[in-house]
């Protein structure tokens, strides 16, 4: 019970903090917020997950991203994710030319200090490169790498890591949701699996129905 109410007591701090970030950044990309809870489908409301989990680093690498969305995927990590699995979220700069994700970005995240670190690097190194950067200064048990462009869904970590504590050769991927890039409505994506063709190009497939089926239904790990 003790270490229940910590928890929160933790997250209604950071929601403070956020809420302050939030304000400092006037414009509509930020204030407007997404329906997080909308695609989250019944039988996932209904798992529960160990409260002892395996730490996560997120690691966000970005190259001239639009500085409120970047603020947007920041504020969502920050705010749908347990502060005791969150090690800290790491941002890794490609060498950015917009003006405000220099000083005007370095202010806003002061707040975070210790939660967030900022890497900036001294070329352009590229994404592979830039997140192995940022790999090289995490601390927490597993590295998540995310967009600099998404936000989080409620309870988006947690089945992540439960899967990897389970077996630790696991690589998992969550399934991508869709925001409309207009009106910032959220629209649920059907299931679906990544794979890759036989010349390695990456795409989407569809899951069978049989393999949905069972207690768990469609909220059952894929492979």
């Amino acid at each position: 019970m003790l270490l229940l109410f910590l928890h929160l007591e933790e997250e209604g701090i950071q929601e403070k903090k956020m809420e302050d970030l939030l304000k400092r950044s006037p414009g509509k990309n930020v204030y407007q917020q997404t329906r997080h809870s909308e695609g989250i489908i019944s039988e996932c409301r209904q798992k529960h997950y160990p409260l002892k989990l395996p730490t996560a680093s997120v690691i966000i690498c970005f190259y001239n991203e639009e500085f409120n969305t970047l603020l947007r995927t920041v504020s969502s990590v920050i705010s749908l994710s347990p502060q005791h699995l969150l090690e800290e979220i790491i941002l890794v700069d490609d060498m950015s030319e917009f003006d405000d994700l220099k000083d005007k970005l370095d202010y806003h995240l002061e707040i975070f200090r210790g939660k967030i670190k900022l890497v900036r690097n001294k070329k352009r190194e590229g994404l592979m490169r830039s997140r192995m950067i940022g790999a090289s200064r995490a601390s927490g048990d597993i590295l998540v790498f995310l967009d600099s462009h998404c936000e989080v869904n409620r309870v988006w970590l947690q089945p992540l890591l439960h899967a990897i504590a389970k077996d630790h050769k696991t690589v998992v991927c969550p399934i991508v949701d869709v925001i409309d890039e207009l009106t910032l409505d959220y629209i649920a994506a059907p299931v679906l699996r990544g794979a890759f063709d036989w010349n390695l190009n990456f795409r989407w497939d569809n899951v069978f129905s049989y393999e949905m089926d069972g207690p768990e239904g469609p909220s059952k790990p894929i492979r």
